[in-house]
């Protein structure tokens, strides 16, 4: 993974990236379909986690590190006991809690968070349900959260994604280290050099 400094760069960018491209939402166009079961405002919602999560687990802390680091973390939270129908409906209702303003409402959010984390130390601990984290082995699985669902939005909006540099980095290294951990790492590295198409329905999540 990259160090620390870049990883620090790519959550702010990732943050201000998702900014960006919720205040590009049309008002009357909330509803609008935007992710599998989603509405844009519960894709916004779900999204937004990623940042209300870190202020959360900040604050909550641990007494140790159970979580070495982000690939670590995704085969915890992802794995067979993963509740993806809890997960949808965290993503409505944080959508829903957005209020009458959501694109004001993430601003507001991501200048806090961000903020946050400049203050705190790479090696202060957060408490996520995967187990105890330094923040800094916890952020990168926020950028790739606010990375994909932010590019997720775009498309759902019609208009074009494009990540910041950072981010878009620190996302890259997370995909293939996941594959590489699932055995999956020959098929991507096939079909990113043109030597064929990736199976149906693969994924590294």
């Amino acid at each position: 993974m990259m160090d620390n400094a870049r990883v620090r760069d790519a959550f702010a960018g990732a943050a201000d990236y998702f900014v960006a491209t919720v205040a590009r939402v049309p008002a009357d166009e909330w509803d609008r379909p935007g992710l599998g079961e989603w509405s844009v405002r519960a894709l916004v919602g779900h999204t937004s986690r990623a940042l209300l999560t870190v202020e959360t687990y900040l604050a909550a802390g641990a007494a140790r590190v159970d979580v070495p680091g982000p690939v670590e973390y995704f085969m915890v939270a992802l794995g067979p006991t993963a509740d993806h129908s809890a997960i949808a409906e965290r993503g409505r209702q944080a959508g829903a809690a957005l209020g009458d303003d959501p694109a004001a409402e993430v601003r507001t959010l991501a200048e806090r968070v961000v903020a946050q984390v400049q203050r705190a130390a790479d090696s202060d601990l957060v408490g996520t349900p995967a187990g105890g984290m330094t923040l800094i082995a916890y952020l990168p699985t926020r950028i790739f959260e606010l990375a994909i669902h932010t590019l997720d939005l775009a498309a759902a909006l019609g208009v074009a994604g494009s990540l910041p540099d950072a981010a878009a980095a620190v996302t890259l290294d997370l995909v293939a280290a996941l594959a590489r951990r699932r055995g999956r790492d020959t098929e991507l590295l096939l079909a990113a050099t043109g030597r064929g198409a990736l199976p149906a329905g693969y994924t590294v999540l």
